[in-house]
């Protein structure tokens, strides 16, 4: 079905790989075009409740964008590339109703990284390294990367990772709280897995509540606050809430459906 990608359910976990590994898992426009369809697809099925992306190989979660693809690009269409590739896949999988973890196996360069943070957690292999290179060819990163970074890390340490073009260590990256974690790589996936289904036992509806709601504090325009009052005001609309007060007040585990 892909050329590109992989795509294995573990019950209600979807496990998506980028599968290019003798690119270094690079994003190409057709593995792009693959990782929206895979992600819709799985946003859109009742039975997923977690997606975890990761990189084939031991070498690289993703080691950028495929360059000779864009390095004869204009000005119109470089705009147009960023552009669509942020519609596609960047912007699309913040936003998705299904939580996204990045299992970050390795190399995370560009638009790896930023595919990276664009997901809502990140746990790295000991061997993993981080950057945004761009500059070094004379562009800057375009799929989110110059916003991301920065609500993440900060201003100052976004400003030196992106001028100076450098990477950065998988403990580095822990404490500035790019990734939630750093396992082993023999780990990684098993380590990704445990924290699906820790999420799992709580309720998606409002789990994509919870989404819809911290996403709004990072948009301009938008009072996060009253994000979250109209988000929770909704909650009680719901059969998950229902299930969830019902089952605190009658002592037994929540059996949520979604």
């Amino acid at each position: 079905m892909y050329n590109n990608i992989l795509v294995e359910r573990k019950g209600q976990i979807e496990v998506i790989t980028i599968n290019r590994p003798s690119q270094l898992n690079a994003l190409n426009k057709e593995t792009i075009q693959e990782l929206n369809a895979a992600l819709v697809a799985a946003d859109q099925d009742r039975g997923v409740g977690v997606i975890i992306l990761t990189g084939s190989g031991e070498k690289a979660f993703v080691a950028g964008a495929d360059i000779k693809e864009f390095a004869h690009f204009s000005i119109a269409e470089g705009g147009q590339l960023a552009a669509k590739g942020q519609e596609l896949l960047f912007d699309l999988v913040e936003n998705l109703n299904t939580p996204v973890i990045a299992a970050v196996n390795g190399f995370a360069l560009g638009g790896g990284l930023e595919l990276a943070m664009a997901s809502h957690i990140r746990i790295a292999s000991s061997n993993a390294r981080m950057g945004l290179p761009e500059v070094s060819l004379g562009v800057i990163p375009g799929y989110g990367g110059t916003q991301r970074l920065a609500q993440l890390v900060g201003k100052g340490k976004a400003n030196e990772m992106v001028f100076t073009a450098g990477m950065i260590k998988a403990d580095e990256a822990l404490t500035w709280g790019l990734v939630n974690m750093v396992v082993e790589q023999e780990n990684l996936l098993a380590t990704a897995e445990e924290m699906a289904v820790k999420i799992l036992n709580n309720s998606g509806t409002a789990i994509a509540s919870a989404i819809r709601s911290i996403n709004a504090g990072f948009k301009d325009g938008v009072n996060g606050y009253e994000t979250e009052i109209e988000e929770f005001g909704k909650c009680f609309g719901t059969a998950d809430f229902k299930e969830g007060t019902g089952a605190f007040l009658e002592k037994r585990k929540p059996n949520f459906r979604g």
